[in-house]
Parts: C-alpha cells; structure tokens; sequence
C-alpha cells in the first residue's frame, strides 16, 4: 500500500494518465475542458506539479519524454505504472464505498452561531440560500448546454445539484425558523446553558 495522501487532484493524475501518456499542461487542460474542475481544483499549477512530484516519488507514475511544443518550455510527459494503476484502482473503489468525515467550513461556523445575533445569523444565510439559488440556475445551464453528453459524464455535476439543493431547502427551513424565534438565544440564556451543562475540570 503506498503511504502517499489520497487527494482528487492525485486520483485525477492518475486517472488521466490511465487514458494515455501525457503531460502536466494537457492534464490540467483536459480536466477543465471536460469540466471536472467543477469538483477538482487544478486553478493552481504549482499544486498539480507537486502531486505530480509526489506520484513520482512513490513508484506510481514515471517519466517517459520530454517534448517541446513550438516555442514553449520542454515539458515532461508522464505515464503510469502498474502500481499506480493498482493503487488507482483501490482509491476508486475506497472513495465510491466508504463514508469519510471531512470538515467543511459551513457547519464549523453553524456551530457558533451565538457569536452573531439571531438577526445576524439569518441575514447572512439568507445571503448564502441567494448564492446557492444562482449557483443552482448555473449548474441547470450547464447540463441544458450539455444534453448530448452521456450522463456517465455528468454524474459528478448532478451530485453536486442534489447536495446544493439540500442545502438549500435546509437552510430555508432555518431561516424560518429564526424569524419566527423557533430557535433564538440571548447572551443571559447562552450563560444559563452554559452552567447548566458546564463540565467541572478533572483535578489530577
């Protein structure tokens, strides 16, 4: 088993590099032309090139040329080892099976609500249910412009609608509720919880 850190960018090499032999520009390239930059950030070069160095350095991938486009730079063309195909492999079936807990910012910060008035509080993910609203008409745009696409390919964008629109209609729901102070606070009822469920320190 290889000790180097799982990552979509890391699953993204690889699996580009199972198609065919090619280089860091046309990985990048390839995954924002098919759109997968939509759940795979590769906005910065110099992250790619470091999962690539660290591929490298576990035996997954290999330098096979160098080539030389036009004027441009040389660039290395890489391609992937049995290993790599194996470890790639592993990581899909890992990934699709496993439920894995990650830690978003949104509900870091749900879990400090009392910092903010409840006012506050709605405001701001009223805020949030608009942008999700437009990040939902653009997702709708782009599998409209997308209908001749298979839909084994735009499974990842569906995904994503489905989670936003959860949100969405969860976060409405808490927006209700603040504004009809089903859920509220004030800084004397915060105190009165905080002793009521206040943890006496252990004393070693």
């Amino acid at each position: 088993m290889t000790s180097i850190k799982r990552s979509p960018v890391a699953l993204a090499v690889l699996a580009m590099l199972m198609e065919e032999p090619m280089h860091p520009y046309r990985m990048q390239r390839l995954i924002k032309e098919r759109g997968k930059d939509e759940v795979i950030k590769v906005t910065q070069r110099a992250s790619l090139y470091q999962t690539i160095q660290r591929l490298e350095r576990e035996g997954l991938i290999i330098p096979r040329k160098t080539v030389r486009d036009d004027k441009r730079p040389e660039r290395t063309v890489y391609e992937i080892t049995e290993k790599g195909r194996k470890i790639a492999l592993e990581w899909m079936r890992a990934i699709l099976s496993t439920l894995t807990r990650e830690y978003p910012e949104f509900p870091a910060a749900m879990s400090f609500l009392p910092l903010l008035t409840p006012d506050d509080v709605a405001s701001q993910l009223e805020l949030r249910a608009k942008a999700i609203e437009s990040e939902l008409r653009r997702i709708d745009d782009v599998l409209q412009e997308a209908q001749a696409v298979p839909r084994l390919f735009l499974l990842e964008m569906e995904y994503l609608r489905a989670i936003h629109a959860a949100e969405l209609s969860w976060i409405s729901g808490i927006v209700g509720d603040l504004s009809a102070q089903r859920i509220t606070w004030t800084e004397e009822w915060l105190r009165q919880i905080a002793a009521k469920f206040s943890i006496a320190p252990k004393l070693d």
